[in-house]
């Protein structure tokens, strides 16, 4: 059955300037080639063309995903509340969370991810160990109240995704379970022509033990990640680690305290002693469900507080303010030391070690205090990894200095374990007749997103440049204006549809050859098919979209060329 699309009959519009407040490529590029169109900040509606190219991508992921033994199901976008409050989700995702009531006054929200409602379902379905294990899959749209949606389809308040749950009744199955969802993400990501990196990560709000992202490395990536150029160590920033490293702090004398007038910031404090940041401590506070924290750091690094919310989530982290000084004589603002707050709890990054010396504030005001040791002159409570991590720094397991790269995350798999299990109440009757409490995995795609990070990699000067499994056709001919090209090109696109290959062409009349060229590269199909100048000879010229190669062939020669 032919598979051919005349642009004189589709709903296209291609743009010769980019839209003004597009700032990334895929952005500019998805909305000037017609792809889609904005409808509302950070909501998308898909064209003709961009549904072709979503719609290749989803037939990857469940190709893959049906080949591990996923079942698809789909869960309803509109949810209940009482899930989501049970398991705490319902307030750790704040204002992400998009909330409703029907008319009867209960509460909804709409589905940022859907852990709970597959725990129930799973929980409704299965009764026993012969049961599992078990794979469900969807690909569904999801919803998060983004403060600020940007670039494009890549960071919408709605996006197209696929999660999938692995459920077993063991940690070994669940293992196995991971392992199998690991090889398919790497499958589908080669199958779509993506360079990606697989890296250690933190579970966040979804819980949970091991954790890993894919990301595609991009200039528009949210995420930063790190790569080590001698060992295969990748990690996103946040799932960084500093070993803890005790030293001798016998060689160091005793506290002596400074007069430093006016120096309430490490830039004053070194200027005004002539020292190095580095040989500072910074102690920020802030407030963990609103209780005072210390945390301290090198003077020269700064705290990732992003990095700190996910080590203490799922309590909640915010900076103090002026106000949480009044009716604190033991905090000091700006002269700060971990000595003798008794009443803080004080947490460190790993580079303030036991037996380290620090230059620090004492606790009076334009007062700060030298040789103060870590282990000596004050404890730490808890170490955390909570500086933002920079270029140069060791790799954690070889010491070489890493690389830092700007990544869009497409993928991200977790090995849940039995949190919601616990919250539901998830178990089966076992092999010994006992019940048996069920273990989870989370698998997610971001399908939209994997299209956006598809025209961030593979765009050039001239527009989209699609991988072939991806493209919205294997090959665009061009019919270059005359009645005899027109009608060879319609001949040949018939031809090649009636042959299996998916086949774009224009034949619009009335617009130029050099504005059908132009659209062409544009659109970005790997193929383009030229129907010119020797079209009365039965002669076309094939051109690579990527290389941008050229060749004549005859139309039977051209037809074997693309269907082969």
């Amino acid at each position: 059955m032919a598979q051919v699309q005349r642009m004189s009959r589709l709903m296209v519009k291609t743009l010769r300037d980019d839209p003004a407040d597009a700032e990334t490529l895929n952005h500019k590029l998805l909305v000037r080639a017609g792809y889609v169109r904005r409808t509302a900040a950070g909501i998308w509606t898909w064209l003709p063309l961009g549904k072709k190219v979503y719609e290749n991508i989803a037939r990857v992921v469940r190709e893959e995903m049906d080949a591990i033994g996923g079942q698809e199901v789909l869960l309803p976008a509109l949810l209940p509340k009482e899930p989501y409050e049970a398991s705490g989700r319902y307030e750790e995702y704040g204002d992400l969370l998009f909330r409703l009531k029907d008319r009867k006054g209960a509460d909804y929200l709409l589905g940022p991810t859907h852990e709970e409602i597959f725990t129930q379902v799973v929980k409704d379905q299965c009764s026993s160990y012969k049961d599992l294990p078990v794979i469900l899959y969807q690909i569904q749209t999801k919803y998060r109240d983004e403060a600020r949606p940007r670039a494009g389809v890549l960071r919408g308040r709605e996006f197209q995704m696929k999660d999938s749950y692995s459920f077993d009744t063991t940690d070994e199955g669940l293992a196995e379970s991971y392992a199998l969802h690991r090889g398919a993400y790497q499958r589908i990501f080669e199958r779509l022509g993506l360079d990606y990196r697989i890296v250690s990560a933190v579970a966040g709000a979804m819980g949970g033990s091991k954790s890993e992202e894919f990301l595609a490395p991009a200039p528009a990536g949210e995420d930063t990640f790190v790569d080590c150029p001698a060992c295969d160590y990748a990690a996103n920033t946040e799932a960084v680690t500093f070993a803890l490293a005790p030293v001798d702090g016998s060689v160091h004398g005793p506290v002596e305290e400074l007069d430093t007038p006016d120096t309430p910031t490490i830039e004053t404090l070194a200027e005004h002693l002539g020292v190095p940041a580095s040989a500072t401590l910074k102690n920020l506070l802030v407030k963990v469900d609103g209780e005072i924290v210390a945390v301290g750091v090198p003077g020269d690094r700064e705290v990732d507080l992003g990095k700190l919310g996910e080590h203490l989530a799922p309590a909640e982290v915010e900076l103090v303010t002026a106000e949480d000084f009044e009716g604190r004589e033991d905090l000091v603002r700006g002269y700060v030391g971990p000595q003798g707050l008794e009443k803080v709890r004080y947490i460190a990054d790993p580079r303030v070690a036991p037996g380290t010396a620090w230059i620090t504030g004492a606790n009076k005001q334009d007062k700060h205090a030298k040789n103060v040791v870590c282990g000596r002159d004050f404890e730490v409570d808890d170490y955390l990894d909570v500086v933002v991590v920079e270029e140069g720094d060791p790799c954690p397991s070889c010491g070489t200095g890493l690389k830092l790269d700007r990544a869009i995350e497409i993928g991200h798999i977790f090995q849940l374990g039995r949190k919601y299990a616990d919250t539901f109440q998830l178990d089966v009757l076992g092999q010994q007749g006992k019940p048996v409490r069920v273990t989870m995995g989370s698998y997610g795609i971001g399908v939209s997103r994997a299209v956006a990070a598809l025209a961030e990699q593979t765009a050039d000067d001239k527009g989209l440049c699609w991988p072939k499994e991806v493209a919205p056709a294997d090959v665009h001919v061009v019919a270059a204006g005359k009645a005899l090209q027109t009608e060879l090109a319609l001949d040949v696109a018939e031809k090649l549809g009636a042959a299996g290959a998916r086949v774009l062409v224009d034949d619009r009349a009335g617009v130029s050859p050099g504005v059908k060229f132009t659209d062409a590269e544009l659109i970005g199909v790997p193929q383009i098919l030229v129907a010119g100048r020797r079209s009365a000879e039965g002669v076309v010229e094939l051109k690579d979209r990527r290389t941008g190669e050229r060749e004549e062939l005859t139309v039977e020669e051209a037809i074997t060329r693309l269907t082969s």
